[in-house]
């Protein structure tokens, strides 16, 4: 399970994001999850209480955002939201696409005490 090992960097970086901020203890952290990714928002949850067990962000809340994914057609030429890497384009059926939103895990902010 990769998730483990990705909450464990996750830790780390609030870590030394509170020392430079000079706080104490993290209260909340934001993550904005690509649908595309690769990364399960269940299981990285399960892992982040985990993996922040006796640091500074034990019991921190986790608020998840699922971003949608999004691919340019260089068939028809449109934006057009996808569920999978492995779709066709929805609007013509075409498989060239480049994935433009969607495959991203970002720590959008985190509240400190």
């Amino acid at each position: 399970m990769h998730e483990m090992s990705l909450c464990l960097s996750l830790v780390d970086l609030l870590a030394e994001r509170l020392k430079a901020e000079g706080g104490r203890r993290v209260l909340g952290v934001q993550l904005a999850i690509g649908a595309l990714g690769h990364v399960e928002a269940d299981a990285l949850a399960f892992c982040f209480d985990s993996a922040a067990r006796g640091g500074p962000a034990e019991g921190a809340r986790l608020d998840i955002e699922i971003i949608p994914g999004r691919a340019w057609c260089f068939d028809c030429g449109r934006s057009v939201a996808i569920g999978s890497r492995r779709d066709a384009c929805p609007a013509c059926g075409g498989s060239a696409l480049r994935i433009d939103d969607g495959d991203q895990l970002r720590l959008s902010s985190m509240e400190i005490a």
